[in-house]
Parts: structure tokens; C-alpha cells; sequence
């Protein structure tokens, strides 16, 4: 597996700009100890704050997974699609997602294109984020339970769900199984 190490990227990003922990916990309105651990331990808990460190940075969150450019058509086969995120619900828990970029290596990108892992951890804690932007999922294993504001849904393969992620949302995986979505996230400039 060659998982890029997101936190050391985002570190290298900081220093590069000179910008230290505490100025960009001011800049992306999150805990410089929170931000620390981010760079140190390479866990996350969403994508929410992984937005709000790019913002921070003055970058689009692409620019932590890039390592190559590449000419249009970027064509990802199956085969060759690589895990480059997992987010944990917290320290020392199990995986509860795993991204793996179908975009990587297109600079000038303006959705961020997944497809992810969704494994039952991801349904013992049902905490909510909010970020700007829109999402827009295809099931295509598994079930999925999508918390969108107050109401609850359940998605099966096949189902698709297009959202504005400013609404306090979370999504996990619905039952013991895990589950397959491709995702689509737009995050405005």
C-alpha cells in the first residue's frame, strides 16, 4: 500500500509559507494541539477539518494527496487505484474510512473524486460535520446511512445522494458490513 502521509505534507506546506501551528489554527479556526497531531500522527476525524487546514494554507485539499502531474484524460484504472487517506475515529481505533483519489494528479481539478471504503467502525460514533461545498455519492456495495441535518437515510447499491455539506451530515456505514460509494466533493475557491 503507498498511503501518502498527509500530515508530513501538510507540515512541509506550513513551513514552506512560514506559518507556525498557532497562526493556523487562527487561519482554519481549529485547535493548534489538534492541528499538531494532524501533522504528527496522520489521523483524521473528517474531511471537514482537512478542508479548513488547506484554507488555512491557501491551498485546495488535492494539493496534500498530489505528488504528480498528469495530461487530460487522467484515466484511474481499478487495478491501479491506491489508498492515500484513511481517517480513524480517533487515536488508536480502527480505520473507519478509506479514500482512495481518482484525481490524483489532475493540478487543475476543481471536484475531488473518490472512491471509499466505508467500514462498519465508521457507525459507532455518529458525529456530525460541516464544511462548505456539495457531495455527491453512488452506492455500489453495501449500505450506507447518511444523517443529513435531522432526518436519517438509508442508501442501498445502486442509490445516490447529492447534498450541500454545509448541513451538518455524517456518514457510515449501515449495518455489520462494510460499504463501496464513489464520491465527488466540490469545495468552493
Amino acid at each position: 500500500m503507498n498511503q501518502v502521509n498527509i500530515g508530513k505534507k501538510i507540515k512541509k506546506y506550513r513551513e514552506m509559507e512560514e506559518v507556525g501551528l498557532e497562526e493556523l489554527a487562527k487561519r482554519s479556526g481549529l485547535d493548534a494541539e489538534f492541528i499538531r497531531s494532524v501533522e504528527e500522527d496522520n489521523m483524521y476525524p473528517s474531511l471537514g477539518p482537512l478542508l479548513k487546514i488547506a484554507r488555512g494554507l491557501g491551498v485546495r485539499l488535492g494539493t496534500f494527496l498530489d505528488d504528480t502531474v498528469v495530461q487530460d484524460p487522467l484515466i484511474v484504472r481499478r487495478e491501479d487505484r491506491q489508498e492515500e487517506l484513511t481517517m480513524l475515529k480517533g487515536k488508536e481505533k480502527p480505520a473507519a474510512l478509506k479514500f482512495y483519489s481518482l484525481g490524483k494528479g489532475k493540478s487543475d481539478r476543481r471536484m475531488e473524486p473518490f472512491f471509499i471504503e466505508v467500514l462498519p467502525e465508521s457507525a459507532r460514533e455518529k458525529k456530525l460535520s460541516s464544511h462548505e461545498g456539495e457531495e455527491f455519492i453512488i452506492v455500489v456495495s453495501g449500505e450506507i446511512e447518511l444523517i443529513y441535518g435531522q432526518s436519517t437515510y438509508n442508501l442501498k447499491a445502486g442509490d445516490s445522494v447529492y447534498y450541500n455539506s454545509i448541513v451538518p451530515h455524517n456518514l457510515a456505514a449501515g449495518g455489520d458490513n462494510p460499504a463501496g460509494i464513489y464520491a465527488v466533493l466540490f469545495f468552493p475557491e
